[in-house]
């Protein structure tokens, strides 16, 4: 698959700046009132704002991944402290939730999602080439688990499927996107690979409501949109990864979540823009009380 040699359907012109200042930014998560927070490298954890964003707190790690539950709070990926982390708006503090399975530490704790049912499964991606990726699940009552070995290839961004009843998962190297079952008892079903992505560092992913997926790409400054019977489509490619620069994830946002915003680790800023008629599916917010240690 040869980027270079596909058109984009979203022009560089067409590309908004949403907030720039930010540290490296690469997670992004929307809280059940529509507000879009961004991770930095340093561990700070942004809020958006009209033309710009906020410093709302810092783990003292580095944010990767981030998460909301219904209460709006933040869960953060951070494999500096190799946890996961809360950050509680209205207290300010932040705990750890989760440093791992007692058999299976975290090693690079990366991407977070909820399922409705407040199972929280995290992509911990190993060491880079290693081959030593998992994903795990804490659930509700504050257990971390195993949840599946088969995904090895440096597992990063994952996404519950909107019927819930699927976790899709990035694997960045080589870069593919993959799907498991979520069986009626929370286990893992059988991995099954949707799309080889070669030539791609893929990065992030958020579902649409015409059963396609966004994709962010690290590698090359990129969105994809992919679809079974579409295939693979660019919704935005940068060359020279100004506009767009090792964008890292994406999130629907908006009133309609007719909105699409990626955090760029490669410089300072998020990148908004649209797609006509591609629009966001709802999150799942549960309100779960996963116990802080």
């Amino acid at each position: 698959m040869s980027i270079d040699r596909m058109e984009p359907l979203v022009p560089i012109e067409a590309l908004d700046t949403l907030a720039a200042g930010l540290d490296h930014p690469e997670g992004i998560c929307v809280t059940p009132d529509g507000t879009v927070y961004v991770s930095g490298e340093a561990g700070q954890v942004y809020r958006l704002v009209d033309g710009g964003a906020v410093q709302v707190a810092t783990t003292g790690g580095w944010t990767l991944g981030l998460a909301a539950d219904g209460a709006g709070r933040i869960y953060a990926c951070d494999p500096v402290r190799q946890a996961i982390l809360r950050w509680t708006p209205e207290t300010d503090a932040i705990d750890v939730v989760s440093h791992g399975a007692d058999d299976a530490a975290f090693v690079t704790p990366n991407w977070g999602a909820f399922g409705p049912d407040g199972n929280f499964y995290v992509s911990d991606s190993g060491r880079w080439k290693q081959r030593d990726g998992r994903i795990l699940v804490i659930r509700p009552d504050g257990r971390t688990e195993p949840w599946t070995d088969a995904s090895v290839d440096f597992p990063n961004g994952l996404a519950i499927s909107p019927d819930a009843r699927e976790l899709w998962v990035l694997e960045s190297t080589p870069g593919r996107l993959v799907r498991f079952p979520i069986r009626p008892d929370g286990s893992a079903g059988a991995r099954e690979v949707l799309v080889e992505l070669p030539g791609t560092v893929p990065d992030g992913i958020a579902f649409a409501s015409d059963g396609s997926v966004v994709i962010a790409c690290y590698r090359p400054d990129a969105v994809l949109r992919w679809r079974h019977d579409l295939g693979v489509q660019i919704l935005a490619h940068d060359p020279e990864g100004t506009a767009l620069a090792a964008p890292t994830n994406c999130v629907f946002h908006g009133s309609q979540l007719d909105r699409i915003a990626v955090p760029n680790i490669g410089r300072w800023h998020v990148t908004g823009f649209r797609v006509d008629g591609l629009v966001g599916t709802p999150l799942f917010y549960p309100t779960v009380d996963h116990p802080a240690r």
